[in-house]
Formats: structure tokens, sequence, C-alpha cells
């Protein structure tokens, strides 16, 4: 595939379930509070990156897992983040929304 456009009759890495997997596995291991962690804390459940407003998910496969956080005031503010993560700057969505 061509760095700079879609080759017809090739994958992108949207189709691509091996390199999503991939990135799913990879980015799991960077995750602020991950939920089997000890000490995770219940509030912590009604406040995770799906339910944020400033949380947007990416496209394809990997967007239903995966979004972007985009509140300037957090750490993670403009990298990929789990939907199941969160940090101390969560906002809930007005309309109650998850993922």
């Amino acid at each position: 595939m061509s760095a700079n456009r879609v080759v017809p009759g090739e994958a992108w890495t949207g189709d691509d379930r091996a390199h999503n997997d991939a990135c799913h596995e990879r980015w799991l291991q960077v995750q602020n509070r991950p939920t089997h962690q000890p000490g995770y804390r219940d509030d912590w459940y009604d406040a995770q990156c799906g339910a944020c407003r400033f949380w947007i998910a990416l496209s394809g496969e990997l967007g239903r897992d995966w979004g972007v956080c985009t509140h300037a005031g957090s750490a993670f503010d403009g990298r990929a983040r789990f939907e199941h993560d969160s940090c101390e700057l969560f906002t809930a969505r007005e309309d109650g929304s998850f993922g």
C-alpha cells in the first residue's frame, strides 16, 4: 500500500484484522486505569473514556473500542484511548451516551 493513497485491491489498515488486533494489544499496555487493576474504584466504571464528551471514536473496526481524547487539559489529549479507560478530567456527555 502506498503511504499517500489507497491502492485498489489492497486492504487498508481499517480492514486489516491482524493489524487492528496488534494495535489493540499494544495500546492496552498504556492504559491509565485498567479495570482489572487492584484498587480500581467503583465510581470509575461510570467515568470511562467512551462516555466522555471529549472522546471521539476512531473509524473502522478500531472505533468499536478506541477513540481519541480531545480535552486540551488532559495528559491524553490527541492520543488513542481505550473506551474503558479514564482520567481525572472525565466529563460526562450531556445525553448520557457511550461510545
